[in-house]
């Protein structure tokens, strides 16, 4: 009978605070006081997927960003920016293989778009690929017309790997991911 009564007790409780005008109410103009969110407003459109994607990529949130990515490929389709969006966000999470299988998909479909070659670079570089790495690389730099210091940069650090090999002097190495748009993102080897 006691289990009957808490039961009882907490859906009271329960229902009181759903009642409550604190955060649970459609009121205009929050209560600057209240301990709880705004209410959401649902006439609003949603932000693109993809953008908040990248935000939570900015934020090293990668996993969330592949759920913002999914939720964008839900509703326009699954195109090579969002393939190539999620494999930057595995990069990010450390699943190389995934990220080179999408980022190839990727290119089959849009092979014109140098961040998505330089990203395959940097997958090649980290699975200690040099000789790909360095082609992927010059290749993006050549699609890029030079015009991205990330992808110039990558370029004179595999170069650098790739006419000496003991060129690794302990410091750890920043190679660069590219958006596509004006942001670059950095992955860090570990030492």
């Amino acid at each position: 009978m006691n289990r009957y009564w808490a039961f009882a007790l907490c859906l009271t409780y329960i229902s009181m605070a759903a009642c409550s005008p604190g955060g649970l109410g459609t009121s205009s103009s929050p209560d600057p006081d209240s301990p709880f969110a705004p209410a959401v407003d649902a006439s609003k459109q949603a932000e693109d997927g993809l953008i908040v994607g990248w935000r939570l990529m900015e934020a090293n949130e990668y996993e969330l960003a592949l759920e913002a990515f999914a939720r964008h490929a839900l509703d326009n389709g699954t195109t090579p920016e969002v393939k190539a969006s999620v494999a930057t966000a595995y990069i990010g999470l450390g699943r190389l293989g995934q990220a080179e299988t999408l980022l190839h998909e990727s290119l089959e479909a849009e092979p014109e778009h140098p961040e998505t070659w330089n990203n395959l670079g940097v997958v090649l570089l980290e699975r200690g690929r040099l000789g790909e790495a360095e082609q992927i690389f010059r290749k993006a730099y050549a699609l890029d017309n030079g015009q991205s210091d990330s992808i110039r940069d990558n370029l004179r650090l595999v170069l650098a790997k790739s006419e000496n090999p003991g060129y690794d002097d302990g410091k750890t190495q920043d190679y660069k991911l590219v958006r596509r748009g004006s942001s670059d993102y950095l992955i860090r080897e570990t030492p």
